[in-house]
């Protein structure tokens, strides 16, 4: 099992509150959070050019799509976990990596630790 101390996770998450509950969620994990981001632009330039091990990433962000986001992120090899409020149907081809809110530490845990294990 992956261990995710000191791991350094993009948070994109546009609700002030939740992206608050993530970085405790992740602090309490072990890991550093890099963000979090909450408008499509800052989160670009995170994704291009932040030290990244993860990204927990919110599939909308204000009604904007962060595809882009995505796209950089997987360009760059950084496995990213989806989380979404709309169901698995919100980000096809990839719901194997998609997070339901709400969801609980443990969940969010054992999603980046099978998101990192495949990375190797």
């Amino acid at each position: 099992m992956v261990d995710l101390g000191g791991k350094r996770v993009l948070v994109v998450e546009d609700e002030a509150m939740v992206a608050m509950l993530i970085e405790d969620m992740l602090a309490e994990l072990g890991c550093e959070v890099v963000g979090p981001a909450m408008r499509l632009e800052h989160a670009l330039q995170l994704a291009e050019t932040g030290a990244i091990d993860a990204a927990v990433l919110d599939i909308n962000l204000g009604g904007v799509r962060s595809d882009p986001v995505a796209d950089i992120l997987e360009r760059r090899g950084v496995p990213t976990l989806f989380v979404t409020g709309y169901g698995q149907s919100s980000r096809p081809g990839r719901t194997d990596r998609i997070l339901q809110k709400p969801y609980r530490q443990a969940e969010l845990g054992e999603a980046l630790r099978s998101l990192l294990e495949v990375r190797g």
